[in-house]
C-alpha cells in the first residue's frame, strides 16, 4: 500500500498522475510506478524503487502516452522494496492493477492460480488481485464484471484502480477498508486514495462506501454498491486546498491542525484494521517474526512523543499483558541501561530527526536490546531509515511547533502496537474486536470533542486571563495526558503549567493550590472516577478554581469553584486520544488571550536536531 492516483482524460494522464503522486509523497513510499493505455492499445508501464522524482526521471529518458492510466506509491508490506514488488501490476498484458492494503487470503489464492497455470513475478499480495480479474475476464465478462467477481474473492482490506489494453477509456475503483475518491473535472474523471492528490485538478468529488466498484469513463462514474445494485453517492465541494501550509479560514496553523485530527486519525488507520482485527503486516515485512520473538517493549521518545509513549505503556501493560519502559531519550542514552533481550525497542518522533531519540536507538542497537520498531510522520527520515519495522503515523505536514495531530496520531499507532503485540499474550479475539470497533469510532468522537470549541474558549477568557500558573490532573492513562495539557499551555502560552497523577496532590502539590491557581483535570468514565473525585475535593477544600473535562456519563455538574465540560461518552482504551482534544483546544485559546506567537513559541524549534 500507500498511495493511489488514476484518470481518464481526453489529454495525455501522466503528467496529472506524476502530480497526484508527488501530493501523497507525505504519506510515506519506497517505491512508485505507472501504467497507461496507450495509442497502440498496449498497457505500457514504468516503475521505479525511490522517490517519485526517479520514476519521472525514467518518464523523461523513455516517454509514455495515455489518455487512460494509474499510478501507485509502494510501501511495502509483502515483498521487499524491488522493482518486481512495485505496483502497478499486469497479467499477460491484458489487466493492469494497483491497491492499497493487504489481502489476508493471498496464500490461498497464490496456490489456487498456481494451479491454474499463472506465474508469478513478484513477492506481494497484490498480484493475486490482478491475476483473479484476468481469470474473469478469460471467462467471458467484461471489467467491470470481473472486478465485481474477483472482491468477492478477497479477505483484508483494499482499495483498488483497473484497467484492461481490451477496453480503452475505462477505469474500474473499488474499496472495502481502505478509501477512495473520485474527483470530477472538466474532461477528465480521477481517482485517487486521498482528496489532497487531486484537488490541483478538481473541486467536487465522491467518496466511495465500503464495498462500492464504480466503473469511470470521460461520462462520469456510475457506482454499485456491494450487492451490485446501482448506488447514488453525494457529489461534495472540498475545500481542501492544493497547498499544505494554506491556513484557509483558521487563524493559526494550530488550530487547522487541530481541526485536522479527523482525518489525520482515519489516514493512520486507513488499510490497516479489517472488520474485527488489526492487520499486523501493516507494521512492515518481517512484522510477524519479530513480533513473535518480543517479550517485552522499551519506548524511548521526547516531549509530546514521550507522553504517547507514557500513554502506550498503559495500554501495552493493561490490555496486551507485555512489559513495558518508557524512557526519555536524552536520559536512556546516558544510563547504562540493563540490557533485556527480545525486548522491542520503539522510538516515537514527529520528525524522525529528533537527536536523542535517534542516538537512543543507536544506543541500544549497540547494546543489543532487540529489533526496533519507529512509529514516525516523515517517511525518509533517518529514524525510519535506522529502524526494522515502520508504522507512519500520515499526519500530513504540521507546521505548527506545538504538536497537536502527530501525538493523536501517534496514540493510534500505539494502540495498534498493543493489539498485535496482545494476539501473542492472551489477547482474546473477542477483546481485539472490540479495541477495532473503538478505534474505528476515534475520527468521529474527535469530531464531536472539537464542538467543545465555543466553549472553552470562553472558559479561557473566564478563567486563565489574568493567571500564570495552572496545574493539571489525571489518573491512569490520563495522567499522561494531563502532562501533554500542560506542555501544550507552557509552550504556546507562557503560563507556567505542571502535571501530576491526581492521587499526588497529598505529597507537595497541594501546597500550590489556591484560588488563584486553575487546576484541570480530565475524568473518563473509569474505574479510578471515584479516587480522583476525591481527590478534586481536596482542591475544592482549599479554596481551588477546577476546570474538569468530564465524560457526560459520569454525571458531573458545575458548581461555585468547579467549570464541569461535558465529553461525548467514551469507552476508556481510547478516551486518552479523545480527552487530548480539549487540552488542546484550552492551550490554543489561552495563547490568543495572551497574545503570543502560536505558531512559532519562542526559544522553540519543530525538529529538535541536536542535543
Amino acid at each position: 500500500m500507500c498511495g493511489i492516483v488514476g484518470a481518464v482524460a481526453r489529454q495525455n494522464v501522466v503528467p496529472v498522475l506524476l502530480d497526484g503522486l508527488r501530493r501523497l509523497e507525505y504519506r510515506g513510499y519506497d517505491s512508485a510506478g505507472i501504467v497507461v493505455q496507450s495509442g497502440q492499445g498496449e498497457l505500457e508501464r514504468v516503475r521505479r524503487v525511490g522517490k517519485v522524482a526517479e520514476l519521472a526521471k525514467a518518464l523523461e529518458s523513455a516517454p509514455i502516452n495515455g489518455q487512460t492510466g494509474i499510478a501507485h506509491t509502494r510501501w511495502a508490506t509483502h515483498g521487499v522494496p524491488s522493482e518486481q514488488n512495485a505496483h502497478p501490476h499486469i497479467c499477460n498484458g491484458r489487466v493492469a492493477l494497483v491497491h492499497n492494503g493487504i489481502i489476508e487470503n493471498h496464500d490461498v489464492l497464490r496456490e489456487q492460480q498456481k494451479q491454474a497455470g499463472y506465474r508469478f513475478t513478484s513477492q506481494t499480495d497484490t498480484e493475486v488481485i490482478v491475476h483473479q480479474v484476468h481469470r474473469y475476464l478469460e471467462q467471458g465478462q467484461d471489467l467491470l464484471a470481473a472486478v465485481q467477481s474477483t472482491v468477492k474473492d478477497l479477505e483484508g482490506a483494499f482499495a483498488l484502480g483497473v484497467i484492461s489494453r481490451d477496453e480503452p477509456g475505462r477505469l474500474i475503483a473499488a474499496r472495502r477498508g481502505s478509501p477512495l475518491v473520485i474527483g470530477l473535472a472538466d474532461d477528465e474523471v480521477l481517482i485517487a486514495s486521498d482528496v489532497a492528490a487531486l484537488v490541483s485538478r478538481a473541486r467536487c468529488f465522491i467518496y466511495l462506501e465500503d464495498g462500492d466498484v464504480a466503473d469511470i469513463s470521460l461520462k462520469g462514474a456510475r457506482i454499485y454498491d456491494q450487492t451490485g445494485n446501482l448506488a447514488e453517492r453525494p457529489v461534495k465541494t472540498s475545500s481542501v486546498t492544493a497547498d499544505p501550509t494554506y491556513k484557509g479560514e483558521y487563524r493559526h496553523y494550530m488550530l487547522k491542525e487541530i481541526y485536522e485530527q479527523p482525518r489525520a486519525i482515519a489516514d493512520t488507520l486507513e488499510g490497516r484494521i479489517g472488520v474485527d482485527h488489526v492487520l499486523e503486516a501493516a507494521f512492515g515485512t518481517e512484522a510477524g517474526r519479530i513480533f513473535d520473538e518480543v517479550k517485552g517493549v522499551h519506548i524511548i521518545a521526547c516531549g509530546t512523543s514521550y507522553h504517547a509513549g507514557m500513554v502506550g505503556r498503559y495500554w501495552l501493560e493493561s490490555l496486551a499483558g507485555i512489559p513495558c519502559s518508557v524512557e526519555v531519550a536524552s536520559e536512556f542514552r546516558y544510563r547504562h541501561p540493563v540490557v533485556r533481550k527480545n525486548s522491542l525497542i520503539v522510538t516515537l518522533s514527529q520528525s524522525g530527526e529528533t537527536a536523542d531519540t535517534l542516538a537512543g536507538l543507536r544506543e541500544a542497537r549497540r547494546l543489543g536490546f532487540g529489533h526496533a520498531l519507529s512509529i514516525c510522520n516523515v517517511p525518509e527520515s533517518s529514524l525510519v531509515r535506522e529502524s526494522d519495522l515502520v508504522l507512519m503515523t500520515r499526519a500530513g505536514p504540521e507546521i505548527g511547533v506545538a504538536s497537536t495531530k502527530a501525538f493523536t496520531t501517534q496514540l493510534v499507532a500505539m494502540l495498534l502496537l498493543t493489539i498485535v503485540l496482545g494476539r501473542r499474550h492472551g489477547m482474546t479475539a473477542q477483546t481485539e474486536s472490540r479495541l477495532v470497533n473503538e478505534l474505528r469510532s476515534v475520527p468521529g468522537k474527535v469530531e464531536y470533542a472539537l464542538t467543545l470549541n465555543e466553549q472553552i474558549e470562553t472558559l479561557a477568557r473566564e478563567h486563565f486571563g489574568d493567571k500564570h500558573n495552572a496545574l493539571f490532573l489525571g489518573r491512569g492513562a490520563q495522567f499522561p495526558v494531563a502532562m501533554e495539557g500542560a506542555l501544550k499551555l507552557k509552550e504556546i502560552s507562557y503560563i507556567h503549567a505542571e502535571a501530576y497523577p491526581a492521587g499526588e496532590l497529598k505529597h507537595g502539590p497541594l501546597a500550590l493550590v489556591d484560588a488563584s491557581m486553575p487546576v484541570v483535570a480530565v475524568a473518563p468514565n473509569n474505574a479510578l472516577l471515584e479516587k480522583l473525585k476525591s481527590n478534586l475535593q481536596e482542591v475544592r477544600a482549599r479554596g481551588g478554581e477546577l476546570i474538569v473535562f468530564a465524560d457526560a456519563k459520569v454525571g458531573m455538574i458545575s458548581a461555585p469553584g468547579v467549570t464541569v465540560l461535558p465529553v461525548a461518552p467514551t469507552e476508556d482504551s481510547i478516551s486518552p486520544i479523545i480527552f487530548s482534544i480539549p487540552l488542546q483546544l484550552l492551550a490554543y485559546h489561552v495563547a490568543v488571550l495572551k497574545g503570543t506567537d502560536i505558531d512559532q513559541p519562542r526559544n522553540l524549534a519543530k525538529s529538535v536536531t541536536v542535543e
